[in-house]
């Protein structure tokens, strides 16, 4: 199709939408801003013209007819999660131009590069061993495993956006971000959206979900993903190059090349632990993720492994911030004029005289790709988890089990869309998967990742005495 078909398209979905009959419980505008905010994620999705175009396209046509103001349409911008998205992106390149980021790069390739899924399950361990100690995903899939995926793949001469991408760099960046989504299972404090849940489920139930409840119900469905996730992206969506023997003698000569450390390596590499350790700390230190990660592009710029010239290069980081901080701002709205309540009580409706189990199942599922409709993890837990939790309980679900279940529901919708959580607009901006691959790749890897959690979620809980 050429632009103009993709754009009439897009345009037509939205205008359907809006002339629709619809409940009056939805007000005129919630309406509309649905209306455009379908036409936007169309838009992503036949890509007329770039995301950021889309996006901006999105915020004019919600002004324009007054289904929101102006204020409103830019309030995404002002999102925290939104700037430590582009703060971990800029974090990235000073690990870049130090040489930090080759080092790390060529010393696990040289210990773990005799194949592309070796290299996959030593990215997973990586991010499994940090994950109890970072309580953001986007950090930490963002600011050190991210970097360390890009230069591999750089090592690979897999480059993005052309014919080199499949050759590993594709396939590392869709298992690296896979495995980021599942830690969170495993561990509460690995995700600030887990802690949104079980603050949520003690305010609404009165009942406080411990960290070693969280552990037991996680850790089986958690476990399996972990070994199953490399090979099932291996299989599905392989990457070109399978066999790597000359990796470790590659990556080695590279080594020597690169010499012994610097005094910029050294810097780097101390702001990179500062920043793990700041980051592993906030609950102490009350210092938000965004303002760590912002600490760390300063202190990469006051030691010379960053300019400022290299920030406004940085295209990746502020093509991100234009579309993510759109929809961040639209789905919030949608909460808010009640759109999503009353697709809440649409679904409980239709459970009459399900018993609780299995509506829990078609709840859970339901709450999992509805993540087609929201920019983030936290804002889907927002708008829902109450809504939902509520009905389940209602049917006679016990507490416990409900709270961890919506906690095992949190990784699975992860990966259906480039704009599902906070941590993917970095792995999906760098290149290498094309956007309808990472639709397509993403659903097959969310079904499993659902069935998993679910069924070995209940496995956990019934074992260790929750359900």
């Amino acid at each position: 199709m050429n632009t103009f078909t993709r754009a009439a398209l897009t345009v037509l979905v939205g205008l359907v939408i809006w002339f629709l009959p619809h409940t009056e419980a939805i007000k005129p505008e919630g309406w509309h801003l649905l209306a455009i905010f379908t036409a936007t994620i169309v838009g992503f999705i036949l890509r007329p013209w770039p995301t950021g175009i889309m996006a901006l396209f999105g915020i004019v046509a919600a002004v324009a007819t007054n289904s929101i103001t102006m204020v409103q349409a830019l309030g995404g911008y002002a999102e925290a999660n939104v700037w430590l998205i582009v703060a971990a992106v800029f974090f990235s390149r000073g690990i870049i131009n130090s040489g930090l980021g080759k080092r790390i790069a060529y010393t696990l390739i040289r210990s773990f590069g005799t194949s592309s899924l070796k290299l996959a399950y030593a990215l997973a361990c990586t991010d499994l061993i940090i994950s109890p100690a970072t309580p953001s995903n986007t950090a930490r899939g963002g600011g050190i495993i991210f970097p360390i995926v890009q230069n591999i793949s750089l090592a690979f001469d897999s480059e993005p956006n052309g014919s080199t991408a499949r050759r590993i760099g594709a396939y590392l960046m869709t298992t690296a971000h896979t495995i980021n989504t599942i830690t969170v299972t495993i561990f509460l404090t690995a995700c600030s959206g887990n802690l949104l849940i079980t603050s949520l489920g003690a305010k609404l139930f009165g009942y406080d979900i411990s960290w070693w409840e969280w552990f037991q119900a996680g850790v089986i469905p958690g476990v399996i993903c972990m070994i199953l996730m490399p090979w099932f992206i291996y299989k599905i969506y392989p990457p070109e190059i399978k066999e790597t023997p000359q990796a470790a003698v590659m990556a080695q000569k590279e080594l020597d090349i690169l010499g012994p450390i610097t005094k910029a390596e050294i810097s780097v590499a101390i702001i990179f632990i500062l920043c793990i350790l700041l980051w592993s700390t906030a609950i102490w230190t009350k210092l938000h993720p965004t303002v760590v990660a912002m600490m760390g592009v300063l202190a990469c710029v006051v030691t010379g492994s960053l300019t400022w010239e290299d920030i406004l290069g940085e295209r990746t980081g502020w093509d991100i911030l234009i579309w993510m901080g759109t929809l961040v701002g639209m789905a919030g709205l949608l909460g808010k004029l009640g759109v999503v309540a009353v697709f809440a009580d649409f679904v409980s409706q239709h459970l009459v005289g399900i018993d609780w189990f299995w509506a829990s199942f078609i709840i859970s599922a339901t709450f999992v790709y509805s993540q087609y409709f929201f920019a983030s993890g936290t804002a889907r837990i927002t708008a829902l988890f109450s809504a939902f939790a509520a009905i389940l309980v209602a049917m006679g679900a016990p507490i416990p089990f409900t709270i961890l279940l919506f906690g095992l529901m949190n990784s699975p919708g992860c990966t259906l869309t480039h704009y599902s959580s906070g941590v993917t607009p970095i792995f999906f901006g760098a290149g290498y998967v094309p956007q309808g691959t990472w639709w397509r790749v993403g659903l097959a890897i969310s079904v499993v990742s659902f069935l998993i959690h679910f069924w070995g979620g209940t496995l956990g809980m019934w074992l260790f005495g929750i359900l």
